[in-house]
């Protein structure tokens, strides 16, 4: 898919908690391109870091040519852009891989952390389908995401390890009673690899499309580098997350 590399201008760069960052970035050319699950690649124009870094496109406005990144401040990549002020330039490389293929019917969208981001936009888009949301975390703090989710959904389901919020315990433990209560033709999931891998097992048992988000460490993010891969359980190929992905059937990964 036609990806290009701009400079985009940030609008916005604010705090949503203690360690995660709310960035909306000027970027008409890669908005106008953007789909649901695809990510960027980005590197401040005079950074201390090498290498660029991947994040998730969370939303996307067209009519303002705008990107929104929701990111987690984890080490100098990230610690460099939460210090970025509104009218600082960012170097963009994207939109990069595969996103989500939309599918007819009631969906539900399953989300963990950080990985809720691309959940966003795709709801968004979802939203005449009247999306169930179902989104964990490890308490309270870690489920802002409600606020930017309940314009589109239909049914928000939250959990939380320690029950400070919603049902307390994993996000795979309330699905089960989710999926009998509603009808659910489709289900799309970004998170930890081990929720996923649950959210799958759960859609084969109960025969209904499930793709996944995967989230790797990426070097170059355009499929020359060979280190976002993985093993096909289906083909039995080599994978790239970054430019065959980061979306896949569920199958195909789990």
């Amino acid at each position: 898919m036609k990806k290009l590399v701009v400079t985009g201008t940030i609008l916005l760069n604010k705090a949503v908690n203690e360690n995660v960052k709310h960035m909306v970035i000027k970027a008409p050319e890669i908005a106008n391109l953007a789909e649901p699950g695809q990510f960027v690649h980005v590197k401040t124009l005079h950074s201390e870091n090498f290498l660029r870094r991947p994040f998730s496109i969370a939303d996307v406005d067209k009519n303002e040519g705008t990107i929104t990144l929701i990111y987690r401040i984890v080490g100098k990549g990230t610690a460099e852009y939460s210090r970025l002020k509104e009218g600082e330039e960012f170097s963009i490389l994207g939109p990069i891989g595969n996103g989500f293929k939309l599918k007819e019917g009631r969906p539900l969208l399953v989300g963990g952390g950080v990985g809720i981001a691309p959940l966003i936009y795709l709801s968004r888009l979802l939203k005449d389908q009247k999306p169930i949301l179902l989104i964990g975390g490890k308490n309270k703090d870690e489920v802002f995401w409600e606020e930017y989710l309940k314009e589109y959904a239909d049914k928000i389901y939250i959990t939380t390890d320690d029950g400070s919020v919603g049902f307390k315990g994993f996000t795979i433990q309330l699905m089960p009673e989710i999926l009998k209560e509603n009808n659910i033709d489709a289900i799309y999931t970004c998170g930890p690899n081990i929720m996923m891998a649950g959210v799958a097992k759960l859609a084969y048992e109960y025969d209904i499309d499930c793709q996944v988000s995967l989230e790797k460490r990426m070097a170059c993010g355009i499929g020359v580098c060979l280190g976002c891969t993985f093993e096909g359980k289906l083909t039995k190929k080599r994978r790239k997350v970054c430019t065959e992905g980061p979306v896949f059937e569920a199958k195909e990964v789990f």
